[in-house]
């Protein structure tokens, strides 16, 4: 017996979806409630893909598990952070991060340091980088707007870097333009 947690199931027609999914594919089900599904074997890495490939166009997905859900919840954050103008934080990052999602930052940081290969910080970073080559593409704000959207202290700051984390000087990088962004996934 395995379980699998999928995400935005959250209704019975939901439930009826996956399920009538899950009998096209043959996969034995033990029992099916909100956001989980028990089966009665564990699935193999093609089943795994045939439902994913099923279900993701119901607009629903698979979850790991626990720390799985503690990583997206925490790369959620930082992109709607970096995204949304509106959302900037009164508080540092990790007081941010810890408030909202209910655990010490340390615990977060070792956790996402530990699956994702960086740091929490690189990602916000990388995030904002990518923010910035997105804003210069679109050629509609100065670079000191920028840095001021994005809560960079002075434009020098932002700066530097971009040029560190990029090994281009933003001016630089306007001139080439969209073939060097990268996508959020990518990120």
């Amino acid at each position: 017996m395995s379980v699998i947690y999928i995400k935005n199931m959250v209704c019975t027609r939901c439930i009826m979806a996956v399920e009538n999914k899950l009998n096209k594919l043959k996969i034995p089900i033990e029992k099916i409630t909100l956001g989980e599904v028990i089966l009665k074997e564990k699935l193999t890495p093609e089943q795994r893909e045939q439902v994913e490939n099923a279900i993701n166009p119901l607009g629903f997905e698979i979850i790991d598990d626990r720390k799985s859900r503690i990583i997206q919840k925490i790369k959620t954050l930082i992109i709607e952070l970096v995204h949304n103008q509106d959302n900037a934080i009164k508080t540092n990052l990790s007081d941010f991060l810890s408030k909202e999602l209910h655990h010490d930052y340390n615990y977060l940081s070792n956790l996402f340091s530990e699956i994702e290969g960086t740091t929490i910080e690189k990602y916000f970073i990388n995030q904002k980088i990518e923010r910035v080559k997105e804003l210069l593409v679109y050629d509609e704000l100065t670079l000191s707007e920028i840095a001021f959207q994005l809560n960079y202290s002075s434009v020098s700051y932002l700066s530097n870097q971009f040029k560190k984390v990029t090994g281009l000087s933003p001016s630089h990088f306007k001139k080439i333009g969209q073939n060097r962004r990268k996508s959020l996934d990518e990120i």
